[in-house]
């Protein structure tokens, strides 16, 4: 059919909104801290056969796949099978899913008898079972690492609200009031997403709405290809590495080939290494969600819709057995490192086609932290992605303290610590001094955060990077400072390995520094009021302040 223009806007626009509106829900329904304050879930809407058409702007991570993890459901369970009040399912690293604590959950929206699309929910979860209460660090394969769904489609009426579905996921973690809240979180925002779609459908009727969700997907493609067009044909390489796997301490390298070819973008993992037997393998959905988000960071603009159109002329390919696409069983409750260090691959690749636009690297380390504790009325549990500092790049300092791009969580605030747990509390968060790269424009500052152990008893886990590779300078920038984690217990200081689990006692300071960002350009065309401001900050000591001098007055 022709579409009116006028009604294309209206109905494209009202889709974008519809999907920022249910993240919002998907936050502010949330039981968890992760969920509600640290925002670690995303929203989106999608057609019948399963595209992305809108999305919330919430975690690049979880949303560029999540057409891959519809699909094995769609398979299984046809739209024009599905009735009122049925949903999928699906957390399986194997069948187009992440890893198990990312659970997507996809409710059909009927109009007139018809399925005309899906609204989904992602959100990552507290507790999903598995071998202890935390990150699972020693985890050998998937099935150590929790509940493990299936693509599977279920009912709301039968299985939902006291059914079987729930009765069998609250049985198998540790925190249920949490989780199952969490949940119904997401279900919630479905619901708010599904009722949008029906407006728009009854007001300018099915047909119009169909076809303004097929145009939506061409647009972003148009868009997408034209950027791509005006970088210089070519094969460019990129290498990142990973300090270790957790049990060795020899460094993983994770390398990519881009080719520009016209107005498509080809991404081949190739020479990477293959799968370790820790949990830090990235499911190939993770790998080409981070090689996605490169891409569209450096080559497009902003306002192009990340949906299923995006994705067209850009492919990506990856060994079977590779650490950037494991064979099941591998464990892969980590694979936000490693899909960072492939996001960090196709950056240094970019650099050489398009070396204005790329950034130094920042951080780029989700570092998890969990805080367990097993006390009279069962488990608590304390979850929290942290992310570091931004690099500097040609026109800007790298931004100082905050989550990275693939995860873009919010800070979780210490009042909602304080009143949610008993077992710990927030020592001190600041900025770290001297913690970023140097360079015309430096990298981001990183920052501490130290817990206060209140109880004995408690299980300390992590997950991290960047302790000993540093994020990268470009352009003549030096590289941030290197992360850690500590106890400091009385006199006596317990160095952590990066992905751990400890036992801490009562009285204990957990410390966790997340590094800075990689500088931008040679130091020494850093302007000297920059360097006074960062004094005043307190984000450069007085010494390193005196090397930029040095290199000023030399030159």
């Amino acid at each position: 059919m022709k579409l009116d223009p006028i009604d294309y806007a209206v109905i494209s626009q009202s889709l974008q909104a519809a999907a920022r509106e249910m993240g919002v829900k998907l936050i502010r329904s949330a039981y968890s801290t992760i969920l509600r304050e640290a925002r670690d879930g995303s929203a989106a809407l999608l057609d019948r056969d399963g595209n992305v058409v809108a999305q919330a702007e919430l975690i690049p991570m979880q949303l560029g796949p999540i057409g891959a993890t519809i699909k094995p459901c769609l398979e299984l369970h046809p739209a024009d099978t599905l009735s009122e009040g049925d949903f999928f399912i699906n957390n399986d690293p194997y069948a187009g899913g992440q890893h198990l604590q990312d659970v997507f959950i996809f409710t059909p929206i009927f109009v007139e008898g018809e399925v005309v699309g899906f609204s989904a929910s992602v959100a990552h979860h507290l507790d999903v079972g598995g071998g202890s209460a935390g990150l699972t660090a020693e985890a050998t394969d998937v099935i150590a690492e929790g509940l493990r769904i299936p693509p599977s489609c279920w009912n709301m009426d039968k299985d939902w609200n006291g059914g079987r579905l729930e009765r069998l996921v609250a049985h198998n973690i540790r925190v249920p009031d949490q989780t199952i809240g969490d949940f119904n979180a997401q279900f919630a925002a479905n619901a708010m997403g599904a009722a949008r779609v029906r407006q728009l459908c009854e007001k300018y009727g099915v047909a119009a709405f169909k076809e303004t969700m097929r145009e939506l997907l061409d647009y972003s493609e148009r868009r997408v290809r034209a950027a791509i067009a005006k970088v210089p044909d070519g094969t460019y390489t990129g290498e990142a590495v990973l300090d270790d796997d957790g049990i060795g301490f020899e460094a993983i390298p994770i390398r990519c080939r881009l080719t520009i070819s016209g107005e498509s973008v080809s991404i081949d993992f190739e020479g990477s290494a293959p799968q370790v037997g820790r949990n830090i393998n990235c499911p190939f959905s993770s790998t080409i969600s981070a090689a996605l988000s490169a891409v569209k960071s450096v080559l497009t603009s902003p306002d192009i819709p990340f949906n299923e159109g995006l994705k067209r002329p850009i492919s990506v390919t990856a060994p079977y057995g590779s650490i950037v696409n494991p064979k099941p069983p591998a464990p892969v409750r980590a694979r936000m490192l490693s899909a960072y260090r492939a996001y960090d691959a196709v950056m240094m690749a970019l650099s050489q086609a398009v070396p204005e636009l790329v950034p130094a690297l920042g951080f780029n380390t989700t570092t998890v932290t969990c805080l367990a504790h097993m006390g009279e009325n069962g488990y608590a549990v304390h979850l929290e992605p942290m992310g570091g500092g931004y690099g500097g790049s040609r026109a800007v300092d790298g931004c100082d303290g905050v989550d990275n791009g693939l995860s873009n969580c919010a800070n979780t605030p210490v009042e909602a610590l304080d009143s949610g747990y008993d077992f710990f509390r927030i020592h001190s968060y600041e900025l770290a001094t001297d913690s970023f790269g140097h360079g015309a424009h430096r990298g981001g500052a990183g920052f501490f955060r130290r817990y206060e152990i209140l109880k004995d008893g408690v299980t300390f886990s992590m997950y991290a990077d960047h302790f000993s590779h540093p994020a990268a300078g470009l352009a003549g920038g030096s590289p941030g400072m290197l992360g850690h984690a500590r106890i400091l217990r009385g006199d006596e200081t317990i160095k952590l390995r990066s992905k751990s689990a400890n036992p801490v006692r009562k009285g204990d300071i957990v410390e966790v520094l997340l590094g800075g960002g990689g500088g931008y350009g040679h130091p020494e065309m850093r302007d000297p009021r920059d360097v006074e401001r960062d004094v005043a900050d307190g984000l450069l000591g007085v010494e390193a302040a005196r090397r930029y001098r040095r290199a000023e007055a030399a030159e």
